[in-house]
């Protein structure tokens, strides 16, 4: 039998965080001057979660995040919990988030410009989602709320997630969406990490959730941030046309599925070579993409280099996706 290809996510992860932090180090004497990048996709992790969720999110450290940001030209982060998020329900879960939160906020307090936060979210219960809402919003000053693509099987355009954003969409809050491996589909090919295939593609059913289950219809006003360059929906567009001329479709989603998807904002975040850029742009506006980088999976450096050598994008749209464009459509993360 072949040898696996990756024998664990965990592996490929730290394998990925350790090549791409060398690569960023080397090349740093070619980060380009004069830049005010916004990130809108990195991630962190507080103290109380570190015990519960080990792997290379274990080595988070503030002053190589910010070390990191300066080599790139980024001047503000918006900081994120990656995946698997909370690992717990109930009390615990939402104590977690709060104390999680907590620690976000004081991060942010604490490098006053260079760090903002979303909030993170105990989804298991609406109404402590909607607390944690309100005190992340009203007390600690969050930038937005951070969620992730499905939960237990369950994707964001469901019904029982209607209280959280009917809420959002009161507050006309930013919302930023991480993916992660869907219920049905963790480990289907245990030599491939779900990062490879699943990341992308949960970020594609949770998109076509929120549209087709009539969610982007109903809260206009939510402004959505999805990670990787939508994942694998750009490919999909063809099939999206035709799904709208059915009348499901139609009826959940009157405005088509494009115009829908062109409202969102995508993040370029692993996903910052010509292909995938190309692809988006074709499907969505360019003015509502924006720089992402999964900092420490990946380095802020590797993609403004990415960006700037795949040709796709002319220095005006650069600039836009660098920070205009966010302070433009999203002006509370600035």
């Amino acid at each position: 039998m072949d040898k696996p290809l990756l024998a664990s996510r965990r592996q490929f992860i730290a394998a990925l965080a350790a090549g791409a932090a060398g690569a960023a180090l080397g090349a740093q004497q070619s980060a380009p001057a004069g830049k005010s990048i916004i990130d809108v996709h990195a991630h962190f992790q507080s103290p109380a979660l570190r015990p519960l969720t080990p792997g290379p999110m274990s080595n988070w450290s503030l002053q190589a995040h910010l070390d990191q940001m300066e080599a790139a030209g980024v001047t503000r982060s918006l900081l994120s919990v990656t995946t698997p998020g909370v690992p717990a329900t109930g009390e615990q879960g939402a104590k977690l988030s709060r104390d999680t939160n907590d620690y976000a906020a004081k991060l942010a307090a604490d490098n006053r410009g260079k760090l903002g936060f979303f909030t993170c979210v105990p989804m298991d219960n609406p109404d402590a989602a909607l607390r944690e809402i309100e005190y992340g919003f009203d007390t600690l000053h969050a930038q937005g709320v951070g969620l992730f693509t499905s939960y237990n099987g369950v994707w964001l355009g469901d019904a029982r997630f209607e209280p959280v954003f009917a809420e959002l969409n009161r507050r006309k809050a930013i919302v930023y969406v991480h993916p992660n491996s869907a219920a049905c589909c963790t480990r289907l090919m245990p030599e491939i990490a779900d990062t490879l295939i699943e990341y992308g593609t949960d970020t594609t059913r949770a998109i076509a959730s929120y549209i087709y289950r009539g969610a982007a219809h109903r809260y206009p006003d939510v402004r959505m941030i999805w990670s990787h360059s939508g994942g694998t929906m750009p490919f999909l567009i063809e099939r999206f046309d035709g799904a709208d001329r059915g009348a499901a479709a139609k009826a959940a989603a009157p405005e088509g599925f494009r115009q829908l998807a062109g409202r969102f904002y995508y993040d370029i975040a692993q996903a910052s070579n010509a292909v995938a850029t190309r692809a988006l742009r074709s499907v969505v506006p360019v003015e509502h993409i924006v720089f992402g980088t999964d900092y420490p999976f990946r380095t802020p450096l590797d993609h403004v280099q990415g960006l700037e050598g795949a040709g796709v994008f002319s220095r005006a749209e650069l600039e836009g996706i660098y920070r205009r464009h966010v302070a433009k459509g999203l002006p509370e993360l600035v």
